[in-house]
């Protein structure tokens, strides 16, 4: 605005302010009417703030009283500036239409109408500048207390703090005398097993019941001092102002919280909705999965061991789809942080899971296979033992020396598994295979290796036991004893027993088990099978051949891969 121009409106302002209209003359005695200009009243009502009026705001008299519009500007213009900041906040007149508003940051301040500028009789933008000015003036004016005024402020400050002192001193006379009796409490309350309370306690706390009256203590104190503060400090002005910055930090996260939270219950509720139904689906799967487990349910085709992996599997997709309805109404699902984390969280999963991933996967695998159930006699990569537990990730076995294997389900999948104990109705073939010369008779071979089977315990008359000639070798034929049985989950102990008995019988038959390339020196001892010795025949010193003096015996050296030419 020109500097002219607004010389010109402070000039017209205070007289139009204080302008006084007057009415016209009547003559009583002629009821003659004297027409002269019409001048209307107008009513002035003052805008006030930080106890200085500001300006006036104007109207003719009936009609909207100027008294309402000053009382709402007022009370508008000292909520807005309450915290007002000269660096931080900004004022300005914006025009919008036929009227220029005053604008506190992104707030309406007060408006200047054409109305107004009309009644002053000053242009609309000279009238909008001058009340501008005048408020940031107001605004920026430094309150000054006397000596006195800072006196009082003092002792009212004393005055509040002695009562906040007071005030907590009380609540802490009255809480010990609340933990007095609370710790006369019976203490065997801590003492249940299932008191999961007693893990959240400090381990000095004697009673959980005065460990939450501490709590509610220093909560309590905690609330005064939150919602007291501010008025201890509101006898000083610039205190006020840090006082209400420092709340200003806490608020601002606790009113994200509360309102973030209210705004949020809308969606609560879908989410109650779908947990409940999915909640709901899976119990009903349980319920059939155990029926079917039991047999009080049947499905075609369908073997009761399935039942519980099946239902586990299920109810993973079950719950994962509902994750998926969930997911859109989380609170910050779609910022980029909470996307970040996730993509985050997923690559660590991805790739630190990859074995993980591999077992439960063959574990499905190796479930609908159903090549053993908990309970069977099975051997996998070389180790024999019962199965007495499985999952998704690994397959416990229990060897019969009682060792426990965790052998992963990866693992099983790419081996071989012999199931011993898979078909009930069927007997387990077991065998064991010698070797001996040519110079024994295969009948003589097959005849000692059926009666060693027929001394063995918990083998089967039918089927009968049978040797197989497994191969011609060089020096030696391989003879295979093979015996039936029904208790696979001794097997151990009846190869034990097979053993035994082959050396006790072919001992008893005076026949050699050698190795291939056995060499033996002949000086006259006996053979070497244990039932031909007798003390008094073993191989004394002086039969020993000395051929240095040439004093020797007949020395045969015989190697049983060579014909005996003797």
């Amino acid at each position: 605005m020109p500097i002219k121009q607004l010389i010109l409106t402070l000039c017209l302002f205070p007289a139009v302010l204080f302008a006084q209209d007057s009415i016209p003359e009547v003559n009583n005695d002629s009821l003659i009417i004297q027409l002269k200009p019409v001048e209307r009243e107008v009513v002035s009502a003052p805008i006030v703030l930080k106890g200085d009026t500001i300006f006036y705001v104007q109207n003719w008299a009936n009609t909207f009283p100027v008294e309402v519009r000053s009382e709402e500007v007022t009370s508008r213009l000292q909520k807005l500036t309450k915290w007002y900041d000269s660096k931080k906040d900004s004022i300005y007149a914006k025009q919008i239409n036929d009227y220029i508003a005053i604008m506190y940051n992104d707030d309406v301040a007060f408006i200047v109408t054409e109305s107004d500028a009309s009644i002053q009789q000053v242009p609309l933008n000279g009238l909008a500048e001058v009340q501008l000015v005048s408020f940031i003036n107001t605004l920026n004016k430094v309150e000054v207390l006397s000596t006195e005024e800072w006196l009082k402020r003092i002792g009212y400050f004393a005055v509040s703090l002695l009562v906040l002192i007071g005030f907590i001193k009380l609540i802490n006379y009255l809480f010990r005398r609340l933990d007095k009796r609370l710790s006369k409490i019976e203490k065997s309350f801590l003492r249940k097993k299932r008191n999961i309370l007693k893990y959240f306690i400090p381990k000095n706390t004697a009673n959980i019941f005065v460990f939450l009256s501490k709590i509610v203590r220093i909560a309590l104190i905690v609330i005064t001092l939150f919602f007291y503060a501010p008025f201890m400090f509101s006898f000083f002005p610039w205190a006020e102002k840090v006082v209400h910055t420092f709340y200003g930090y806490i608020s601002t996260p606790v009113k994200f919280v509360v309102f973030g939270f209210i705004d949020f219950i809308p969606s609560l509720f879908f989410i109650i909705v779908i947990g409940y139904l999915a909640r709901y689906i899976v119990r009903v799967l349980k319920e059939i999965a155990l029926d079917v487990e039991l047999g009080n349910f049947k499905i075609t085709n369908f073997h009761k061991d399935w039942a519980r992996p099946t239902e586990k599997i299920v109810s993973i997709f079950i719950y994962a789809f509902a994750l998926v309805l969930i997911f859109p109404y989380l609170p910050g699902s779609g910022s980029t942080a909470f996307q970040g984390v996730s993509i985050f969280i997923g690559a660590i999963i991805s790739f630190g899971s990859t074995s993980a991933i591999a077992n439960i996967i063959a574990g499905i695998v190796i479930t609908y296979m159903r090549p053993f159930k908990i309970g069977d006699r099975v051997k996998i990569g070389g180790i024999i033992g019962d199965v007495i537990d499985r999952n998704t990730l690994v397959t416990s076995v229990r060897t019969p020396k009682n060792e426990d294997i965790t052998i992963p389900n990866a693992n099983i999948l790419t081996g071989n598994i012999i199931n011993y104990s898979n078909n009930k109705e069927a007997n387990t073939i077991l065998y064991t295979t010698i070797t001996l010369g040519y110079d024994l008779p295969w009948r003589k071979a097959e005849e000692l290796l059926l009666q060693a089977a027929d001394r063995t315990k918990l083998i089967l008359d039918d089927p009968k036991p049978f040797v197989l000639k497994t191969s011609l070798d060089d020096f030696y034929v391989s003879y295979q004893l093979n015996v039936s049985t029904k208790e696979a989950k001794r097997i151990p102990w009846i190869y034990s027993e097979i053993h035994k008995n082959i050396l006790d019988v072919f001992d008893e038959g005076g026949v050699e088990i050698l190795s291939p390339g056995y060499m033996a020196a002949r000086d006259g001892s006996l053979t070497t099978v244990p039932s031909q010795l007798k003390p008094e025949d073993k191989s004394p010193l002086h039969k020993i051949t000395d051929h240095l003096t040439g004093r020797n015996q007949k020395v045969t050296i015989k190697k049983r891969d060579e014909p005996n030419n003797e």
